[in-house]
């Protein structure tokens, strides 16, 4: 894994993600689509039959002379022929001449990596559900935990934690939207030959790539050039926006983890030692995790930027990196989704803390809403001179943010005191925090359901 040392999970179940792009896994889809190419050209009657029924056969990984590919890849130094060399070696020598028939490398590995990619991606979306679920019953259970609200790092006025986490969970679903939406740009394959023109095969060329792409549960290159790359870009920039949403709580989770702010806890097993000198240490480890591991990955679409404009119709250059940054890309993803899934399940809430922070300032916090009622008997432009004057008096001398309003005549005059006590208590201003944590709950719970259905573990 190149995922970062200090942030790289060492007990985490990784879900049998990491060995769907493991060495076994890329000669497996090499075999299969070694296979698929054979039996869709038989149906073209391209090849004969025979030898696409004993090429599937020897096409397994059981049958590969792995000590053997090793010596011909000293010997010749190319990546792929080797293997090539002792596919053919396992077949009928008649049917061996018909493996690999009329395409080129490039066709074989850029379409296995992808087939690679889509089981992983299987895997993130499965996972992404369960993501939804957990905001979904966080946002549930939190939905009248009154809190502050920040802008700029500051008190705004207060909302909920409910709220809080359907802001979340409203940008988790429509990540799931497109990194369903881009599926059908992503996963293709390409059996078109050195160039993309299926010189090799112009007769069943197309029809062949079709047939592949249903075998393998793919889809067709509408011009399977080699040279294409943006739309693996494409993938790894929805894979960094998804990050980005999981860098986000983390984020805030790592800030209001603080002593100081102590509004939530991550989940923490007995046992689990934060510092090698510092015995009261208890990190956000899943937090810090997804928040390094993020920052890693943003950079590897701009790399692949540079490398997808390579000229010409094919560039080893080209090829040999999107290898390199897509695989790191899934290591990377692989990491930040399963630490985002263990915190949104386990993550702390302390409702006491929330209210006793939104408390903080006395009531200055609801400001806007005595100025609100105050227009209606002043207009707004009065009375928010009226209101910045407090409120600047409160902040600026330190006095009680109460004292100050029913020390002004006008205020005195309109409302009583249990009136403005009830205007500046934090519960009596969160707005439609309530109802848009519950209707982000149940749509959550919705997508959830779907996602499950769709991609089964």
């Amino acid at each position: 894994m190149r995922a970062l040392y200090d942030s790289k999970s060492k007990t985490m179940d990784d879900r049998g993600i990491k060995a769907l792009f493991s060495q076994e896994a890329k000669y497996n889809a090499w075999l299969l689509f070694e296979s698929a190419l054979a039996q869709a050209q038989a149906e073209a009657g391209f090849i004969p039959e025979q030898a696409a029924k004993d090429i599937a056969e020897a096409a397994k990984i059981d049958n590969i002379d792995f000590e053997e590919m090793d010596r011909i890849y000293r010997q010749i130094g190319h990546g792929f022929v080797p293997f090539l060399k002792v596919l053919v070696k396992a077949c009928p020598e008649e049917s061996g001449k018909y493996v690999h028939y009329g395409i080129t490398t490039q066709n074989i590995q850029q379409s296995s990596q992808l087939y690679m990619v889509k089981n992983v991606h299987h895997k993130y979306m499965h996972i992404l559900g369960e993501i939804i679920a957990n905001l979904s019953q966080l946002a549930e259970d939190n939905k009248e935990a009154v809190m502050a609200g920040r802008t700029h790092g500051r008190h705004a006025i207060p909302i909920t934690y409910g709220y809080k986490v359907s802001v979340w969970l409203s940008d988790f679903i429509e990540c799931y939207e497109r990194m369903q939406e881009v599926e059908k740009r992503m996963f293709k394959i390409m059996m078109g030959g050195a160039v993309g023109t299926f010189s090799s095969m112009p007769e069943v060329g197309p029809q062949v790539q079709e047939r592949v792409a249903e075998l393998t549960g793919m889809y067709s290159m509408e011009v399977p050039s080699r040279n294409l790359s943006t739309h693996k870009v494409e993938y790894m920039m929805n894979l960094a926006l998804m990050a980005n949403i999981c860098h986000k709580i983390g984020e805030e989770v790592y800030s209001t983890t603080l002593e100081e702010i102590a509004e939530v806890s991550e989940g923490f097993s007995k046992g689990t030692v934060g510092s090698s000198t510092m015995p009261h240490k208890i990190n956000p480890k899943l937090a810090k995790g997804i928040i390094a591991n993020s920052q890693k990955l943003y950079a590897l679409p701009g790399v692949g930027m540079y490398s997808a404009v390579r000229p010409y119709e094919g560039d080893s250059s080209s090829y040999m990196l999107f290898d390199g940054i897509l695989e790191e890309a899934l290591e990377l993803t692989t990491e930040v989704l399963l630490r985002c899934e263990e915190l949104t399940r386990t993550i702390v809430p302390h409702k006491e803390r929330m209210l006793h922070n939104v408390r903080r300032n006395k009531g200055l916090d609801n400001s806007e809403y005595v100025m609100m009622k105050l227009s209606e008997k002043l207009g707004k432009d009065q009375a928010h001179s009226l209101m910045y004057e407090i409120a600047m008096k409160t902040a600026d001398e330190g006095e009680d943010f109460y004292t100050n309003l029913m020390a002004n005549p006008l205020i005195a005059s309109e409302f009583s005191e249990e009136e403005v006590k009830g205007m500046i208590d934090p519960r009596n201003y969160i707005g439609l925090s309530v109802e848009l944590a519950e209707k982000e709950a149940a749509r959550g719970r919705l997508v959830a359901a779907a996602i499950a259905k769709a991609y089964p573990n």
